[in-house]
């Protein structure tokens, strides 16, 4: 269910198959062509226009926040929480992503995650958020992607609340080891899902 998910650090990931899907793309690599990019927010370290360059050929197509929109070029589908597109033959809901006890992605900033179907799996990608009631509505995730750090986002412990909300089948943890976290917050993340829900613990590729 997994070999096709590739973490490439932080928020990015290269989901492989149909479609190449990239997430937040930030210090990427090497140079590659994505179907689609999907970007959660405007902060540095998920909307990089350099990163977006490396991956963006001529039909790739960017889902993004207006505020995020406008520091891009090319073919570029503007989103927020609530909308449903289909992009490349990939269907694309842009969910609600947001802190609650602390400032640096407010609810009013109308910053997302997103549930896409690749691979015929449905992916959930949080973005940069805190456990949030709008997850209970999520349904039928296979795989969901999600922030396990603190600071700027949920901790592990919150993170484990938020994935037996989700029930997933499988849940991957993400954003640490680059800017804020290490890999202490995704074992904490594995051990409170113990018996509940497998989490993979992704090597970085």
């Amino acid at each position: 269910m997994t070999k096709n998910i590739h973490w490439l650090g932080h928020d990015t990931f290269k989901i492989t198959g149909d479609r190449t899907v990239y997430t937040d793309p930030f210090k990427i690599k090497k140079k590659d062509a994505a179907d689609i990019i999907l970007i959660t927010h405007e902060h540095y370290d998920h909307c990089s226009p350099d990163d977006v360059k490396k991956i963006q050929g001529p039909n790739t197509i960017i889902v993004t926040t207006s505020d995020c929109a406008k520091k891009l070029s090319g073919n570029i589908k503007i989103v927020k929480p609530g909308d449903k597109i289909t992009a490349n033959g990939i269907e694309i809901e842009a969910v609600h992503s947001y802190n609650t006890n602390k400032q640096f992605h407010t609810k009013d900033k109308s910053w997302v995650g997103y549930i896409f179907t690749a691979n015929g799996q449905r992916i959930y990608i949080a973005g940069d958020t805190d456990y949030i009631p709008e997850m209970k509505t999520f349904k039928n995730i296979d795989i969901a992607l999600l922030p396990v750090s603190g600071t700027y986002v949920m901790t592990a412990e919150e993170a484990v609340q938020a994935a037996i909300d989700i029930k997933p089948k499988i849940a991957i943890p993400m954003h640490y080891g680059s800017i804020v976290g290490d890999k202490n917050d995704a074992k904490r993340f594995a051990e409170g899902l113990k018996g509940k829900i497998e989490v993979l613990i992704l090597t970085e590729e």
